[in-house]
Order: structure tokens, then C-alpha cells, then sequence
């Protein structure tokens, strides 16, 4: 059951990330943006396949001209959306965005703007701040979004105190091991195992800590559903299979997708979910929130409290004081 859809409107990115492979400029440049009539049919038909929730990714997605006609299109076709940006052209679009982005995240990787700057390769750290303060007086509830690495992870409680001070909720991503990169070490893993517990304004999914704990995704007995929850679409119109950290194959959207998904080739790479050699260790977030769904294994159950929490601050909590500041 299709649950989710990552569309990369861009590969391009105005950032030079040391953990992410899109701060490699030359590697991206001249790739193309996504085509607006192609982003209307496929999102027109993924909702009739079920997506309730799109990812509108990058790179840096504020790069694209038509990103607020995107969000638009999803939102009328019953979808849930979510946008991360580094800031930096969060202005241009602010006023147009707002109250259409569903999870609107704005990256902070570090509370010392010196250190958050030189992580990015470029200036921006005023921009974040800015532009949390100007989505907070349109109305809006961003998160920050920390995307932890062995480097950083013992700044948890002064990017933790930034999170009280702006009342909002501070996202834990920690970086996952990709293209080279390592992934958490496990003296940084029990660290923010042990800071995060009761603690207000912070999500993580636990089950993300407990899965690094268990070695990750064995091929064995896979748990990744990275190709029957997750459709991942290029900014070429092509579905990348079995995901995009480890794709292998593209598939151009030349024909229906649902005549895609039933055909012998894609079938047989969803038999393979979680089996690819590749797969073996595998931590990728953004494949296992969607493949913990539903607590229909341990890492759904574990899951649950971390869920709600965010939920009920995200939902709950933030909608009732925006309906208080309306009438106070």
C-alpha cells in the first residue's frame, strides 16, 4: 500500500553540506528541474493510488520557480505535505506558502552560527532564524530539523534550549551512513537516547536508535518498505528503484503509474525490498518511518510514543494555541 511519495523537484542545491552528497554543486550541475504539467499528473494519479503524504525534496526545493503551485496541487488532491529548507530563499516564498506546507522544516545544524555556517558552506544561519521568525508571525508552526552527526551530537541541549525559546518542536534526524558516509557511532546513539527521554519539544523516532542498535536492515528478514509504502520520483520523471540512496534502476513515467507498478520488472524489485545486497545494515530514515507505519513489529510498536508526542505538540497543542492567539 502506497503510503508516501519523496519527489525530488531538484537536485540543485545553494548549500555545501559536508554530510550530503547535493553539496557536491558540480555533481548536479545543469540537472533539470521537475516539469510542473508532469508533477500535476503524477501526483493526480498517486492520490488515486493512495499517497496521502509528499515529500517535496531536493536539494534545495525553494530553488524551484513553481514549488508553491506544487504544494498547492498536492494539498487539492488530499495530501499531506512537507518541505525542508536551509532558509535561504524561504522569503521569496513565505507569504505564498504559508498555511499549504503541512511540515514545514527549517535545517539547523548547529546552535554557534560560526559552526552552523561552515557545516553549510555558505552563510545562512541568519537566514534560518529569520525566516522561523517571519513563518511564526504568518501563522506558521515550522520545526527545526537537527540532522545529528558524531560531530555535533553533544550540542543536542543548546540546540534543545533554541527549540523552548522559538516554542517549537526540535526534529533529531540523526545521519544515517550513505554514499560514504558513516552513520552514528554508538556512544553518540545512547547520548541522545539518554537526553531525549521526557524531555518536551523533541521528536525522534525511537525506533530509529533501536534499529542502529540491531545492526540496521537485514536482508535475512527485511524490514524495509522502501518500494511498497514509498514511490521516489526524479526531476527527469523517472521512479527510481529500490530507493533513491541506493537506486539502481529508473523507470521513466511514460505510461501510467499504476501500469508501472504492475509490472513484472517492478514486482520483482518489490520481492527484493530489503534483500539487495546494499540493503544489508541499511538505516535510511526516510524509508524506515514509512515501513514502521504500522505497529505490526516491534520497531511499529517502539515507535508509537514517540509518534504521539509529536503529534499531540504538532497537532494538538500548536492548533489550540493559534485558535487562542486568533481570539486573544
Amino acid at each position: 500500500m502506497l503510503l508516501l511519495c519523496n519527489y525530488y523537484v531538484t537536485y540543485r542545491c545553494n548549500a555545501y553540506c559536508d554530510f550530503c552528497h547535493f553539496g557536491d554543486h558540480e555533481q548536479f550541475k545543469g540537472t533539470k528541474l521537475a516539469e510542473l504539467q508532469d508533477f500535476y499528473s503524477n501526483v493526480e494519479q498517486m492520490a488515486k493510488l493512495g499517497v496521502k503524504f509528499i515529500d517535496l525534496t531536493g536539494g534545495e526545493p525553494l530553488l524551484h520557480k513553481n514549488i508553491v503551485e506544487m504544494v498547492e496541487f498536492a494539498k487539492s488532491k488530499k495530501m499531506q505535505t512537507s518541505i525542508t529548507t536551509n532558509g535561504l530563499l524561504y522569503h521569496k516564498f513565505a507569504e505564498r506558502l504559508s498555511g499549504k506546507v503541512d511540515l514545514l522544516h527549517f535545517s539547523l545544524d548547529s546552535p554557534y552560527e560560526d559552526v552552523h555556517n561552515k557545516i553549510r558552506g555558505v552563510n545562512c544561519y541568519s537566514s534560518v532564524m529569520k525566516g522561523i521568525k517571519l513563518a511564526k508571525d504568518l501563522g506558521e508552526y515550522p520545526d527545526i530539523l537537527f540532522t545529528v552527526t558524531n560531530d555535533s551530537y553533544k550540542s543536542l541541549p543548546q540546540m534543545h534550549e533554541i527549540a523552548l525559546e522559538y516554542e517549537l518542536m526540535l526534529i533529531v534526524n540523526p545521519v544515517f551512513s550513505y554514499f560514504g558516509n558513516p552513520g552514528l557511532s554508538e556512544e553518540a546513539i545512547n547520548y541522545i537516547e539518554s537526553f531525549i527521554k521526557g524531555k518536551p519539544k523533541i521528536y525522534l523516532n525511537d525506533a530509529y536508535l533501536q534499529l542502529r542498535k540491531d545492526g540496521g536492515n537485514h536482508t535475512s528478514k527485511p524490514l524495509c518498505k522502501a518500494v511498497s509504502r514509498v514511490i521516489v520520483i526524479s526531476p527527469d520523471n523517472e521512479i527510481i528503484l529500490p530507493c533513491y540512496h541506493f537506486g539502481n534502476e529508473k523507470i521513466l513515467i511514460d505510461k501510467p503509474i499504476e501500469e508501472i507498478r504492475k509490472s513484472k520488472r517492478l514486482q520483482d524489485i518489490m520481492k527484493m525490498e530489503g534483500r539487495f545486497d546494499f540493503c544489508e545494515g541499511c538505516t535510511v530514515n526516510c524509508y524506515f518511518e514509512p515501513s514502521f507505519a504500522f505497529p505490526t513489529n516491534k520497531y511499529g510498536l517502539i515507535s508509537l510514543p514517540s509518534k504521539l508526542k509529536y503529534s499531540y505538540n504538532k497537532l494538538i497543542k500548536q492548533k489550540l494555541f493559534s485558535r487562542i492567539k486568533a481570539v486573544g
